[in-house]
């Protein structure tokens, strides 16, 4: 299910996105009418709006149609709300900008998937900031790694630090039980900002590949997936069930829902 600015999809639209590719979005888990982390989602809107386009997007406005879409649905949502601009092209996308809001649902997956097994590649995406559409570079990655027999793909920076994964965010456990996120170029979830939020035994520095076999363990984070293991980065195993997880999880499940 699909709607532009309130009203039915269009091919046009469909077109519009497909040939010239240029937009952001954000991805939120819709349950009983709210949203871990609303207010940030649309933050995020607001300002990468501005940044892809010049251009002010109204919050409340985004609002109205992600509502209009959802209705009365209670069963939890995957709610993906993509802004971008019909009228823009490849051959002029210094036009003046007059963005789209397109919202789409779908069945949300379980907060309890299993581990992943992922591999370490070198990557960094452009404006790595931004949830910006341009996905082809991460999904070639992500493709590769599948082919070479991992489930997912978690990007290192040049200086061989680890950044985030291919449409997720990466966190360890240090000795100490110590929660650690990557310090390096990313985007900013909005899961992994609420969990700094709720759970405060945690920092944020370079973790260097090399380090890797010093840590505990590792999970995944994203709207979602919620807390997800990491079993194992390249030929580091980690533990799948370590205790931190389950207080992360339940830190998680604790934050209240903001309603739409």
């Amino acid at each position: 299910m699909a709607n532009v600015n309130g009203a039915p999809v269009s091919g046009e639209h469909l077109l519009s996105l497909a040939l010239t590719n240029y937009g952001h979005f954000t991805t939120m888990r819709v349950e009983n009418g709210a949203v871990r982390g609303l207010s940030l989602h649309l933050e995020r809107l607001v300002q990468d709006c501005a940044t892809v386009f010049g251009a002010e997007l109204d919050a409340q406005r985004v609002l109205r149609y992600v509502r209009q879409e959802v209705g009365r649905r209670t069963d939890p949502l995957t709610v993906r709300v993509t802004v971008f601009d019909p009228d823009l092209d490849m051959a002029h996308p210094a036009g003046n900008a007059e963005p789209h809001v397109l919202v789409t649902t779908r069945p949300a997956g379980s907060l309890a998937p299993p581990p992943l097994r992922v591999t370490s590649l070198a990557f960094g995406r452009d404006a790595a900031a931004v949830k910006h559409i341009a996905m082809f570079s991460q999904l070639r990655l992500r493709r590769e790694a599948q082919l070479a027999g991992f489930e997912d793909v978690v990007f290192t920076d040049p200086d061989g630090r680890i950044s985030e994964g291919c449409t997720w965010n990466i966190g360890f456990v240090d000795g100490s039980g110590q929660v650690v996120w990557p310090d390096a170029d990313m985007l900013p979830g909005v899961t992994m900002r609420l969990l700094q939020g709720a759970h405060r035994q945690s920092v944020v520095r370079p973790v260097p590949v090399g380090e890797l076999p010093s840590l505990r363990a590792a999970f995944a984070t994203n709207a979602a997936i919620g807390v997800r293991a990491i079993r194992a980065v390249d030929d580091v195993r980690f533990p799948e069930d370590d205790p931190v997880f389950a207080a992360l999880r339940d830190a998680y499940a604790a934050l209240p829902g903001e309603p739409l």
